[in-house]
């Protein structure tokens, strides 16, 4: 009535999977760390990071969500970034979306740049090319208007 079948010679064996573990760079793939969790060090990942916990420490990886409860104390490096919690520390993203949540004490390197109405940053920006940055030393609180505030450059200005 119930039987095993015994996998072929030919049949690779199979080994357990975790949902948040990957040795390839794929990016199907997301590590979360979970509101519960304290990490002390630095955070690198060849996989997209979700972080709702604390980190203090450099966070590396592909594509980092931010949520609105998380702690991040450490440089940010990432291909595309979405903050909602609190950073303190220099970030550098192509794509940075600062949520209305966010709180950020930095300063930002970026390519493409949004902030939501609400979210705060307190830093220097640099648009990520050899050009002066696009604006100097300055705290900006988007009010509760509807439109979020975005940054970008023309390269037939200046």
């Amino acid at each position: 009535m119930f039987s095993r079948s015994k996998p072929s010679p030919n049949t690779p064996p199979t080994l357990p999977q975790r949902n948040n573990v990957s040795v390839h760079n794929n990016s199907n793939h997301t590590s979360i760390i979970a509101s519960g969790v304290e990490i002390v060090g630095n955070l690198s990942a060849r996989v997209d990071l979700h972080i709702d916990g604390k980190v203090q420490g450099d966070v590396t990886c592909g594509n980092l969500v931010q949520g609105e409860g998380s702690f991040i104390a450490g440089k940010i490096t990432a291909e595309s970034a979405k903050l909602s919690g609190h950073v303190e520390g220099w970030i550098e993203a192509n794509d940075l979306v600062i949520e209305t949540s966010a709180r950020v004490k930095g300063d930002v390197v970026y390519g493409n740049l949004i902030i939501a109405p609400g979210g705060q940053i307190e830093g220097k920006f640099s648009h990520k090319s050899t050009d002066k940055p696009s604006i100097a030393r300055k705290t900006v609180n988007v009010g509760a208007s509807g439109d979020a505030f975005i940054l970008t450059t023309d390269s037939k200005a200046a």
